[in-house]
Parts: C-alpha cells; sequence; structure tokens
C-alpha cells in the first residue's frame, strides 16, 4: 500500500497552470492525486477512454472505499471522533471514534453477510439520519456490495421504482424518521413500496427507534438489533475490488418519468473526494467537517460519509432543522465541536436570514475557515447577508449527482482566490469546462455569452460511468443533447465573465430544483394524472425567493361541471396534493394547481413549458408564433392575476 502523497498542490505557478495541467497531461496529474489513497494493488492504467464516453479510471487497480475510509486511519488517530451524529428531532446525541465506527461497520457487514449479501449484490438503504445509515453504507462497500441509499422524504411509489430498477438482495431501513418534531412513519411506506414493486427483495433489516410501530414480516424482516447481538466481535475484512467495480447506484430525476440510476465507481470516486477535500475544501486530519444535507443526496454521500472520513475528520451527521430548538443550533455546534468546514445550501441560509443575526455573532466561531453552499443558485442579496454575518470567506460550489463533486468553485487549497457573488467560481480541476451554443454546438469564447455548460470527454474520476443497467440512456441522455458534439451536458444555462467565472443561468430541460431537490416534472405529472378527473397536466419550476424554485401545476379537468365553484377548485387541488405526497413525498408537492380548460401548445402538440413558466415568474414569454391557441396562454396570464 501506497503512503500518503507528498504535496500535490500548485506550487508557485498557481491555479492556472494546476488546472491546465489536469487537462493536458491528465494522466501524470492524476496519478499524483491517486497518492493520497491507499491501494491493495497499483494501477496498469489511469485512464482507459478507449470507448466514448465511458471512461475507466484507474484500471488494475485493486482498493477497497471502507478501507479508506476506516480502517487505514486506525495506526494514526483510532482514539478520534470520526462520526458526530446530533439530533434535535430526538434529543440524541453519539459520538464514535474510528476505532468504535470501524466496530460498528463491521457488526453491520456480518450481518448483511448472514443474510446472503456478497460482492455486486444491491442493497437499499432507506433511512433517516441515524448512525445506522452510515454503518450500513460503509458495511456495503466494505464486502463489495452496491448500496442505493433512497432519500427518507420519498413515499411509496417513488419507494417502489427504485426498488424495482436496483433489485435489492436486502432493504435496510427504520421504524420511522422525525421532521420538526413529527414522526414520519417510514415501516408502512416501505411495505407499501415492496407490494408495489415487482422486485421482491430476499430480506428487510429493519432499524427499531421507538418511535413507530415496526411489525415484521415472518421470514422475510429481522429486528437490527438482535441481528447485530448476534454477531459481535465478528471480524469482516475488507473485499478488495477493481477500481472500476461500482461503489453504490444514486437516482436523480430526469426529464422522463423514470429516475435515473446514476452508476459511480469505487476507485475514481475514492480519489475524487480525497482530492477534493484538500484543494477544494481545505480540510485537514483531526479537523471537523459539517455538511447539512441529507445522506440521501449526493453531497451525503460525498461530504458526510466518505470524503471528509477519507481525508481523516469527524463529520457531523445531523438529524433535525436549522432553527430548532433555535436559530442557533447549528452554530452551536460549529462552536461545541470546533468545525472548521460546513457546507450547507442556499435555502438553509434563506431561512436564517429571516431570524435575528445574533444567532450566528452570539457564537465563537473561530475555528470556521469557510463556510461553502450549493444545491442551487445562490443569490447575491443571501451571499451578502451571510458573509457579513459570518465573518468567513462564502464559497459557492456548482455540481450535480452525476459528477459527484464540484465541477465549479474556487479551489483555495491550490491557490487563494477570491469569490463573486453570483457566481460558484471557476472550472474546477480536471473538467474541461466549455460554453456552447445550443442550436450549432460551437463553442462560445467570448465573455458573457450565454450557452449550453457542457463537458468535454472524458468525465474525471468521480463521475458517473454510466446510468445503472442502461449504457444507452447514458448516452443519449448526457452526451447527444447538443448538436453535431459528443460532450457531457450539463442541461443547465450559464455564462463566463472576463476572468474566468462562471454563473449558471438555469436549466434548458424540464428538470426543478426545490430548495436543492432536483424534481422531475414529468414524475409530478404522471402523479397528478393519476387524479381521476384530470385529463392533462403541465409542470413548470417557478422562481421562489425562499427556495429557488417551486412547482406550480396547470391542470385540465376532464369534467370541468364538477368545478364550478371555489370550494370546488380547492377541493381538487387538496386532493391532488395529497395524491402527490403519497406517491412522490411531499418535497414533490407543486405550491398551486390551478385548473384551465385548454394548455399551451404548438401546433404540432409540444407543451410551451418555458412560455408557462414565464408567464408564471411575469416574464416575456418571447417568440409564440408557433401556439396553437393564443386564448390557452391568456387563460393562465388571467388567473395568475386574479
Amino acid at each position: 500500500m501506497s503512503a500518503n502523497a507528498p504535496s500535490t498542490t500548485a506550487g508557485s505557478s498557481g491555479y492556472a497552470e494546476f488546472h491546465r495541467r489536469s487537462i493536458e497531461d491528465r494522466d501524470a496529474f492524476w496519478t499524483e492525486q491517486a497518492q493520497m489513497v491507499e491501494w491493495q494493488q497499483p494501477f496498469t492504467t489511469v485512464c482507459n477512454y478507449s470507448n466514448p464516453p465511458f471512461a475507466r479510471w484507474f484500471e488494475g487497480g485493486l482498493i477497497n472505499l471502507c478501507h479508506n475510509a476506516v480502517d487505514r486511519h486506525l495506526k494514526d488517530r483510532a482514539d478520534q471522533n470520526a462520526l458526530i451524529f446530533v439530533s434535535t428531532e430526538t434529543n440524541e446525541e453519539k459520538t464514535y471514534t474510528f476505532a468504535q465506527l470501524h466496530t460498528e461497520v463491521q457488526r453491520m457487514a456480518a450481518v448483511l453477510q448472514s443474510m446472503g449479501v456478497v460482492k455486486g449484490d444491491r442493497v437499499l438503504i432507506y433511512m433517516p439520519m441515524i448512525p445506522e445509515a452510515a454503518f450500513a453504507m460503509l458495511a456495503c462497500v466494505r464486502i463489495g456490495a452496491i448500496h442505493s441509499v433512497v432519500f427518507g422524504g420519498f413515499a411509496s411509489v417513488s419507494l417502489a421504482s427504485r426498488i424495482e430498477d436496483a433489485s435489492p438482495k436486502v432493504v435496510v431501513s427504520a421504524d420511522a424518521g422525525s421532521r420538526g418534531g413529527k414522526v414520519v412513519p417510514y415501516k408502512p411506506l416501505l411495505d407499501e413500496a415492496l407490494r408495489l414493486s415487482s422486485h421482491k427483495p430476499e430480506r428487510v433489516l429493519m432499524v427499531d427507534r421507538g418511535l413507530a410501530p415496526m411489525p415484521l414480516t415472518e421470514g422475510r424482516d429481522a429486528d437490527y438489533a438482535t441481528e447485530a447481538a448476534r454477531q459481535n466481535g465478528v471480524v469482516v475484512p475488507c473485499v478488495w475490488v477493481e477500481s472500476t467495480h461500482p461503489s453504490y447506484t444514486l437516482y436523480t430525476s430526469g426529464t422522463t418519468g423514470k429516475p435515473k440510476g446514476v452508476q459511480r465507481d469505487t476507485g475514481g470516486y475514492t480519489v475524487a473526494l480525497a482530492a477534493s477535500m484538500k484543494h477544494i475544501f481545505q480540510g485537514e486530519a483531526g479537523q471537523t467537517y459539517f455538511s447539512t444535507s441529507d445522506i440521501g443526496w449526493v453531497v451525503g454521500h460525498s461530504y458526510i460519509v466518505y470524503g471528509p472520513l477519507i481525508a481523516g475528520m469527524a463529520t457531523i451527521m445531523y438529524e433535525g432543522l436549522p432553527i430548532r430548538p433555535d436559530a442557533g443550533i447549528w452554530w452551536e455546534l460549529v462552536e461545541r465541536y470546533n468545525v472548521s468546514v460546513m457546507f450547507s445550501a442556499p435555502t438553509a441560509v434563506r431561512v436564517l436570514k429571516k431570524y435575528d443575526s445574533s444567532f450566528i455573532t452570539g457564537r465563537n466561531l473561530g475555528s470556521l475557515k469557510a463556510l461553502y453552499l450549493a444545491g442551487e443558485p445562490l443569490d447575491e442579496p443571501t451571499a451578502q447577508w451571510i458573509s457579513g454575518v459570518l465573518g468567513r470567506p462564502i464559497i459557492d460550489n456548482y455540481w450535480q449527482t452525476e459528477t459527484g463533486w464540484p465541477i465549479l468553485t474556487v479551489c483555495n487549497g491550490v491557490e487563494a482566490a477570491p469569490s463573486k457573488f453570483g457566481s460558484p467560481g471557476k472550472a474546477v480541476y480536471g473538467y474541461n469546462v466549455k460554453l456552447l451554443d445550443d442550436a450549432t454546438g460551437a463553442e462560445l469564447t467570448e465573455p458573457n455569452q450565454k450557452g449550453v455548460l457542457a463537458i468535454e470527454g472524458p468525465l474525471p474520476p468521480g463521475c458517473m460511468q454510466t446510468v445503472w443497467q442502461d449504457d444507452a440512456r447514458f448516452v443519449n441522455t448526457y452526451w447527444k443533447s447538443v448538436p453535431g458534439r459528443m460532450v457531457y451536458s450539463t442541461f443547465d444555462w450559464g455564462i463566463r465573465d472576463e476572468e474566468g467565472y462562471y454563473f449558471i443561468l438555469g436549466r434548458t430541460d424540464d428538470v426543478i430544483n426545490v430548495a436543492g431537490h432536483r424534481l422531475g416534472t414529468r414524475e409530478i405529472e404522471e402523479s397528478i394524472s393519476s387524479h381521476p378527473n384530470v385529463a392533462e397536466v403541465a409542470v413548470v419550476g417557478v422562481a421562489d425567493q425562499l427556495k429557488g424554485q417551486v412547482a406550480m401545476a396547470f391542470a385540465v379537468p376532464r369534467d370541468a361541471s364538477l368545478l364550478t365553484s371555489e370550494a370546488d377548485r380547492l377541493k381538487m387541488e387538496g386532493e391532488i396534493m395529497k395524491r402527490v405526497d403519497e406517491q412522490l413525498g411531499a418535497v414533490a408537492r407543486p405550491a398551486r394547481v390551478r385548473f384551465v380548460s385548454v394548455l399551451p401548445k404548438t401546433r404540432s402538440g409540444k407543451l410551451l413549458r418555458r412560455a408557462i413558466q414565464a408567464v408564471c415568474e411575469g416574464r416575456d414569454p418571447g417568440d409564440l408564433t408557433t401556439m396553437d391557441d393564443p386564448a390557452a396562454l391568456r387563460q393562465i396570464q388571467d388567473l395568475l392575476a386574479g
């Protein structure tokens, strides 16, 4: 195994040279970064890009993600904090050292092995923010299993679709989660999802928190505490896997109804996270990292569980709201645990902005180097407010579930650089970022030209390998959307200024971003369409001051005579919202459902979603010469005006 790497920063040549090397001298650059992690067997090929757009990183190498996150730290920091669990929902707080985390992960791994899980099997994790969720993730990669974490806020239909696609051997879940003091039972949602799914997992492993009833199905379900007690002291060695072996899948919404299973490798991901912890987040072993995300999202995978632990840092896993018991809770944790790096979302900051700034200024935050924000665009007023109150650098960053780590930011671990309010920063090393004309595919090289943000292949280490079990969808969705070029499309509009800073201007497709949660409008439309009195529906994302975007729905009723009064319309709107809650979860619930007699379409029958969105946001809907019936858009305008 290799020792920890020598310095891999840019030295006196600066970040521009660091980035240039990562593109033009790619193999040498990533060979250096790969020295930050430990390999059981060295790789023989840095990047095999013989079959574009599929990149195979560090071929020939054998590695284990759990070893790099946990085991390798036992020699130097066994008694150092590794996982700090804090729940303001249940008033629990528990800290695990690296040695204790090692014990717990082995215990979970032994339980999974006793249920027949072997290398390559899938394990679906449907959990609240509790330590056992992290144990399960680490246990899976320890034994070479592929985990698929599903956000605990998703309801049965969404969960069922992910169970069907991932086809797990085992599902790991809990009796309940809690949000804002309200218990959310998981077991009924899981049982219904298993009933709906055509794939039936062999076993279900349940963690009983004592929050809600947890009836067990004989022969299928098992109680984790009981099973874990049987595995006390069992040693489970790491299973060394090929660098290209999948570590996990994570589902992300798309423009079609079926979510895409983003498939991540092992070696490339381990290296990418190790490098990002140093070059982007300036994290150092022995320090504490606090990401306020959820493990159901990619930030939770990369920067709650894996990234900080790989770097030898303690990581805080927080269950609760940023304002409960009061708006100072996060900053209390920063002070108490000497947090050096914090990662949150603009939506959370906008929530905190409503409260007295003394909740922040009243704490000793001397340990905090910077606050990183991502998830949706960071507006300038919010950035200026938190910057002024916190007195620390506010560093925006832009990336996607698909990439697994930032595409755009400032890499202060390489060379100190100023942030610009409203911009997530410059292209990160490894990413050959381009702005392209969406009609011709031509590269836009002049400053302040609007284009599609794209990445020339190969995607750097840590990015998605493919769509789970659907290579054709990977190619067709991501690499063929820009005319005449095979490039990875982010499906975001952007501009680049004279100094190379990018500004993100919104989506080019039908995915909306609600408080950092990506939602496919098609999924929401399908749910609404299941109401018996909905003939047709259009859902668009509309700008919202707090959440960035909210979903707005416009539905054509099958029988308009049932909606003659305002009370009738409100009743049906409530029924639709309840249906979306039950099928997709509250996160997908539209802000409003409005009823119209016809939807705006082109003469060829294509929905004019962008025109609807523009009207909702009070903007000019643009060229409408192809619209079939102008009265359709006027009806929406009149509804909104009323």
